[in-house]
């Protein structure tokens, strides 16, 4: 089982994976709906004082918010997980919910994960799971095999304003929008249920939500396999975890009740 898909994982850094979710569907809607009714304090609204169009997320409230942490705990996601990772242990880093409301002109910018975050992992996997009927045209993009450049490109907020990360190593990404032609760009029309994996160091982008009758809601869980870390950054992280900042040192092992073993 998954041999087909943990292949494509690991040449492309993503994969699509039909059907696998379509009996959590349900919970994970109640979950998108406790966090808008209860947001945590790294609730960000991308788009004050619009209804139409709204864009919103957040992040880092499994733990409380009973839905996900039942996802995260009973559904088959961790084992699917450590056999796409073939990694021999799953850790649970986060989850981040992105809800783009019908006809939202908001754009997410091309990006990897890995700089924002203040952990590594010899291997890392994030699950974007949608609650909506995604089209093509408005569908989150990868461009396959980038995972291999062996590069960090800068972390940028959604403002457009550049992470300070002092004297990295970090490059500027180059003008993909303008050159498609030149990368392997992938992207799935997408029903609920359905997944995409993919690693941490994959560049990857959305457009708006072109659709007048679907929301597009998904929510992404983000795992850590084995040798898991803290890095420090050099500077702002997303999500921030400033309870660590000045205790740990990059290298040091992850806190388990913070970051459990879940597989």
């Amino acid at each position: 089982m998954l041999e087909e898909e943990q292949r494509i994982f690991e040449q492309d850094g993503v994969v699509v994976l039909r059907g696998f979710f379509k009996d959590w569907i349900d919970l994970l809607e109640s979950g998108v709906n406790a966090n808008e009714q209860n947001p945590g304090q790294w609730f960000r609204d991308y788009t004050p004082g619009q209804i139409q169009g709204r864009f919103w997320a957040d992040y880092c409230n499994w733990q409380r918010i009973d839905a996900f942490n039942q996802f995260v705990k009973e559904s088959p996601a961790a084992d699917i997980v450590k056999t796409l990772m073939q990694s021999q242990s799953v850790r649970m880093f986060h989850e981040h919910v992105l809800v783009k409301g019908t006809g939202s002109s908001k754009v997410t910018p091309w990006h990897h994960d890995a700089p924002y975050y203040p952990v590594d992992a010899k291997q890392t996997l994030s699950l974007w799971i949608p609650l909506d009927p995604i089209a093509r045209e408005s569908a989150i993009e990868f461009i396959a095999g980038s995972h291999k450049w062996g590069k960090h490109f800068k972390a940028q907020g959604f403002n457009g304003e550049y992470y300070d990360h002092g004297d990295t190593a970090e490059e500027m990404l180059p003008d993909i929008d303008n050159h498609r032609e030149d990368y392997n760009i992938v992207g799935w029309e997408l029903q609920p249920g359905d997944a995409i994996a993919f690693n941490y160091l994959t560049i990857h982008g959305a457009p708006g939500n072109a659709s007048t009758q679907h929301s597009r809601r998904a929510v992404s869980f983000r795992w850590l396999g084995d040798e898991a870390v803290y890095v420090n950054r050099g500077g702002k992280t997303s999500p921030q975890y400033p309870q660590y900042i000045g205790k740990l040192s990059t290298g040091d092992a992850l806190p388990e009740d913070e970051f459990p073993f879940v597989a």
